[in-house]
């Protein structure tokens, strides 16, 4: 196994620091990724709940202090896996939206956003048993709040350049409101094809779902 650039272990019960994150090398940053592709793995065949550092660890190819040298606890390592989760998915829904065009149909525009926010479905598995892992215990909770908090933060920012308030039903026109609603529908969505795949496209049933949570119209229109 390779050893850790630094032999610096950090306390078990060390806080993740979100704010002042410690200054990122490129080798830093190659052990980082290495061992984030790992604890995917890891994390996806085992469960989170049974996964052991030291099995990331093997599957990284490193020792502990590589992992204390860069990460304080599992949590820390999910959060991590989570915050870069976070940032693709906002990049690939701005990226969909961008590509609007004059006259649009609100159907086609949710169609776009539903394939951006389909995932992979190990995550999916991974994200949800770490839900429940938070549930049962106080201090993840807490911190999965402040990521979830800043990711409905960044997805309200995004729907805020393109949509069209007038479109939405009242209680949607406040941004955060839609991003929080929007996230429900995800989430909710998500959990569900876990258990209940469904026939056809997964993408087009989270585009129904969004629809469903927008269309207002009256009825017999």
């Amino acid at each position: 196994m390779q050893e850790p650039e630094t032999n610096d272990p950090l306390d078990q019960g060390t806080m993740v620091n979100v704010i002042s994150p410690p200054r990122v090398t490129r080798r830093r940053a190659a052990t980082r990724a290495r061992l984030l592709n790992a604890a995917f793995e890891v994390f996806a065949t085992h469960g989170f709940g049974k996964a052991t550092i030291e099995e990331v660890c093997e599957a990284a190819g490193y020792t502990r202090g590589a992992f204390y040298s860069n990460f304080a606890t599992l949590d820390d390592l999910f959060f991590a896996l989570y915050e870069q989760w976070s940032d693709q998915l906002i990049s690939h829904v701005a990226e969909s939206l961008a590509e609007s065009v004059e006259g649009e149909s609100i159907r086609a525009t949710i169609e776009r956003v539903a394939t951006a926010l389909m995932v992979d479905r190990d995550w999916i598995l991974v994200k949800t048993e770490f839900f429940l892992y938070a549930v049962r215990t106080p201090a993840a909770a807490t911190m999965l709040a402040v990521y979830r908090a800043k990711l409905r933060d960044e997805l309200a920012r995004t729907l805020t350049r393109v949509m069209d308030r007038a479109t939405l039903p009242p209680s949607l026109r406040n941004p955060e409101d839609l991003a929080s609603a929007v996230s429900a529908v995800y989430d909710g969505a998500m959990a569900q094809l876990l258990l209940e795949p469904v026939e056809g496209s997964a993408e087009v049933r989270l585009a129904d779902l969004l629809m469903a949570l927008i269309d207002h119209s009256p009825a017999g229109m």
